[in-house]
């Protein structure tokens, strides 16, 4: 596969990259740079903010569902307003927002860690019918939270275990049971960061000094690697006009190479799914 640059902008902790199926648009987050960016007919933009952001869903055309330190919040793209929609450990000084996405109905996954990866400072939530719900707690780095495209399940990790774990979903879209270990990358010394699953059902992992995104199928074999020009890979994202377009974000966070922390993009034959919508 050929890689290209998506944009030149050298994010400290690029994430949370997410493709706006109405606005045909990436956005992506530097967590670290406390800042929110995107392309915008041609043209790098971004917003500013006085804390930390890490993971988006798209509400309608002009609104974006946003994760902060502090909680998830109502974000207008058109006048860079932020309204807070719930407190997400907002008393605790220790943690910050990192992976999260939204699920089949309308809710948000949104994990938490510690700003210095403290063990088990963090949790996972879910954001439904107006209510935030903790799923799991004692998490150290929550990562690679995505959803199979049947919504039999969802996928997650705590990226210092080396596992992603697979959850089975109920109607409604809550835990079912308990996680199972559904790719083991402790043998390979391989850290798990964000997912995304495919139409097909393939689980793509960034893989965080890996230098890499790799494909795996609905059963956890190992598929395919695509290779980036950037050691610490932070999180895939499908999108472009057929969701055919691999995006992947990097982080910049101690290291001086050019390529460190720039956004990238590459064409594959495989095809994404759309980003669920969030319903507020």
């Amino acid at each position: 596969m050929t890689i290209q640059i998506h944009d030149q902008t050298r994010c400290t902790l690029g994430e949370g990259p997410l493709w706006h199926p109405e606005r045909q648009q990436l956005f992506w987050f530097d967590i670290l740079g406390k800042r929110l960016h995107t392309v915008e007919a041609g043209k790098h933009r971004h917003w500013q903010f006085d804390m930390h952001v890490s993971a988006a869903g798209w509400i309608d055309c002009d609104h974006l569902l946003i994760a902060s330190e502090r909680g998830l919040h109502k974000f207008d793209l058109r006048a860079g307003t932020m309204t807070l929609l719930t407190d997400m450990e907002a008393e605790n000084d220790v943690t910050r927002s990192n992976d999260g996405r939204a699920d089949p109905w309308g809710g948000f996954w949104i994990g938490t860690m510690g700003f210095n990866a403290e063990k088990a400072a963090g949790a996972i939530y879910r954001y439904f019918q107006g209510k935030l719900t903790i799923l799991y707690r004692d998490i150290t780095i929550s990562n690679a939270i995505c959803f199979a495209p049947d919504r039999s399940c969802t996928y997650f990790a705590d990226t210092p275990t080396r596992q992603i774990m697979r959850q089975k979903l109920d109607e409604d879209g809550w835990p079912q049971g308990a996680p199972e270990v559904h790719i083991d990358l402790r043998g390979g010394q391989l850290n798990p960061d964000g997912a995304v699953v495919d139409a097909e059902g393939c689980l793509w992992n960034a893989q965080w000094g890996a230098g890499r995104v790799s494909r795996y199928d609905p059963e956890g074999h190992l598929l395919s690697h695509v290779a980036f020009p950037a050691a610490q890979m932070t999180c895939p994202a499908f999108g472009g006009s057929d969701l055919t377009t691999l995006y992947a974000t990097s982080a910049a966070q101690g290291l001086t190479g050019d390529d460190d922390g720039k956004t990238f993009l590459t064409a594959t034959t495989t095809k994404g799914q759309a980003e669920h919508q969030v319903i507020l």
